[in-house]
C-alpha cells in the first residue's frame, strides 16, 4: 500500500458515496485509476465492507449497553470461550464483541429497543450462562463519538 492507497482510503472510509472522479481530484488520479485501486485494496482484504451507518433511534433499537463481562477460569477454557464468541458473532443485538487482557475477559457493545429487552438479553446470554462468572452493564447516555474509521 502506497502513499496513494492511504489518501484514497482515509477519503473513502470516511464516506464511501464519494465518486471515484471526486477521489481522483483529491488525491491526483484518474476516476479508472481509483476504481482499479480499490478493487484491488478489496480483493486484498484491506477494504473489508462498505455498510450504511443507521440511526439507531430511528430504526428503534435506541439503548446502548457497554457490557463488561468476566468468565469462568477452568481447564480448557478455549472450548467454552470459543463457543461464546462465536454465539456472540450471530446475535444481532451485539455490535461489537472483544475479548480483552485484563480482569475481565470480554467487552461488548449491545444494543436494545428498551431497557426490558436488554434485561432478558442480560439473563438469556449471561445469567443463565454457567461459564459467566460476572456482567457489569454500563447504559450509554451520550454518544460522543461513534466510529471505525482507522488514521491512515
Amino acid at each position: 500500500m502506497d502513499r496513494i492507497d492511504r489518501k484514497i482510503l482515509a477519503i473513502y472510509q470516511s464516506d464511501t458515496r464519494r465518486t471515484a472522479a471526486w477521489i481522483g481530484e483529491e488525491v491526483g488520479l484518474s476516476a479508472a485509476a481509483v476504481q482499479r485501486r480499490l478493487k484491488s485494496l478489496r480483493a486484498l482484504g484491506t477494504i473489508r465492507a462498505e455498510v450504511a451507518v443507521l440511526d439507531s433511534r430511528v430504526v428503534g433499537v435506541p439503548i446502548t449497553c457497554i457490557v463488561l463481562l468476566t468468565m469462568v477460569s477452568r481447564p480448557g477454557p478455549a472450548l467454552h470461550l470459543d463457543q461464546f464468541k462465536r454465539e456472540m458473532m450471530a446475535t444481532a443485538a451485539v455490535q461489537q464483541c472483544y475479548q480483552v487482557t485484563g480482569t475481565i475477559d470480554f467487552v461488548l457493545v449491545v444494543t436494545a429497543p428498551h431497557m426490558e429487552a436488554y434485561g432478558e438479553f442480560a439473563r438469556r446470554w449471561f445469567e443463565s450462562n454457567e461459564c459467566v462468572v460476572r456482567y457489569d452493564t454500563h447504559v450509554v447516555l451520550h454518544r460522543v463519538k461513534v466510529g471505525l474509521t482507522l488514521p491512515v
